[in-house]
């Protein structure tokens, strides 16, 4: 059964003022464990589960862009792990994250620390994404690697990698957990916590939208770390859904979904946290009605996601159309494939993305340049580097329409900051 610790904070004689400094009584929660439990779906949970797995393995499978080439993979992986940030509040908008990832491919030192966070964001998401295949196992030193790169460029990562052996709290103070949201378990239940949770993802008796979203959940309650939580719980999804085969190659942008719906969200996690026995009846409507919302996020993400393949696919045409004849298998042919994964460019990486000669590339840049699918532009004080405008408006129109609650800016204004309209948008 899950349970209340009811403790005294003894003070904190650092805070700036008198009550941060005053003793206090709260409670903290502890969750029952998850691996072996019987969990049961109702029938519309279960209807809303089916019809998000059925959304995600269409959109792996039946992609034309996607079967093609891996770059819209890519750039839907940058889209949630930016997503995944931003929900913590570091907000960085698509061109400058672009140009700043361009920047430290060249060598450039960065001095944006948003957006150094973000893009370790991104790195980590993607070296956890490549460490699991379907049926590998999901362990405790997976989620510590993933941590541990997470927190690697922020500031005060002391902790990074490693369990939290101090209180941690949500919202309310910084001092004290007195007036907390939200107190999770006492440091000394998160090691067995977490261990339940590994056993709980590395089973196969849920559905797999059931059981990302309880990992989820569980994770977010047990908030292991002393900072960056909320991220690696988020990476979580994708680690499980991975695992089970559902997203082989195609990261569904759930988070941007999760953002835009906050008070969804946050009340479905609320909802996990009940009191009473695990076979009770408010710890069955809490976990249906949290499955329910996350499978309807995944719906909404891979909807979204299927929109931006489509406006890619639009794109792509709209280039060809404009340089004419290109020939197949050609530098030029092959840059515009990789274009969607890799809007800011140099030669350097072009030729790496694409495994064609110097040469090549500095034509096809120069012959893309020449029909406007690419611009030229300055990284740093004097590196030359080309931006494809066209995919990075389409990309800020991506977020846009995912921070809108009905998909849609101009009908329904978005429920977060988001990077502004693109011209002619």
């Amino acid at each position: 059964m899950s349970k209340v610790i009811r403790s005294r904070w003894t003070g904190n004689p650092l805070a700036p003022y008198r009550r941060g400094r005053m003793p206090c009584d709260y409670e903290a929660y502890v969750p029952d464990l998850l691996a072996g439990r019987a969990i049961r779906l109702d029938g519309d949970v279960a209807a809303d589960v089916a019809e998000a797995e059925a959304a995600i393995s269409e959109l792996n499978a039946e992609a034309f862009a996607l079967a093609d080439t891996e770059a819209l993979a890519r750039l839907l992986l940058r889209a949630e792990s930016v997503a995944s940030s931003r929900i913590e509040g570091l907000e960085v908008g698509a061109r400058k994250l672009l140009r700043a990832e361009a920047a430290h491919a060249m060598g450039v030192g960065g001095t944006d620390i948003t957006a150094n966070e973000v893009l370790g964001n991104i790195a980590a998401m993607s070296a956890a994404l490549q460490s699991v295949g379907p049926g590998d196992e999901i362990t405790l030193d997976m989620l510590l690697a993933f941590h541990r790169r997470l927190m690697a460029d922020a500031p005060g990562g002391a902790g990074a990698g490693t369990l939290r052996t101090k209180q941690n709290w949500i919202d309310g103070s910084d001092h004290n957990p007195c007036t907390a949201a939200f107190v999770p378990p006492p440091p000394e239940f998160v090691a067995e916590l977490m261990a339940d949770l590994c056993s709980f993802c590395n089973a196969d008796g849920l559905p797999a939208v059931a059981q990302a979203a309880l990992a989820h959940a569980q994770f977010e309650t047990i908030h292991p770390f002393g900072d960056g939580n909320g991220r690696t719980g988020r990476g979580l999804i994708q680690l499980v859904l991975r695992r089970r085969g559902l997203a082989s190659r195609i990261v569904p942008p759930v988070s941007l979904v999760l953002a835009t719906w906050a008070k969804d969200y946050l009340d479905g996690l609320n909802a996990t946290r009940y009191r009473g026995p695990a076979d009770g009846k408010t710890a069955h409507e809490g976990l249906n009605l949290w499955i329910g919302r996350f499978a309807g996020a995944c719906v909404r993400a891979v909807q979204d996601a299927a929109s931006f393949e489509a406006r890619i696919q639009e794109m792509e045409v709209e280039w060809r159309a404009r340089l004419g004849q290109v020939r197949a298998n050609s530098a030029t042919d092959l840059l515009l494939r990789a274009l969607p994964g890799a809007p800011v460019l140099t030669a350097a990486s072009a030729a790496e993305l694409i495994g064609r000669s110097f040469p090549a590339v500095n034509d096809a840049i120069a012959r893309l340049a020449g029909a406007d699918v690419l611009k030229q532009i300055t990284i740093g004080k004097r590196n030359r580097a080309f931006e494809a405008k066209e995919v990075i408006d389409a990309f800020t129109s991506l977020e846009r329409q995912l921070a809108s609650p009905e998909g849609d800016t101009r009908s329904s204004p978005p429920s977060r900051p988001v990077t502004r309209r693109p011209p002619d948008a």
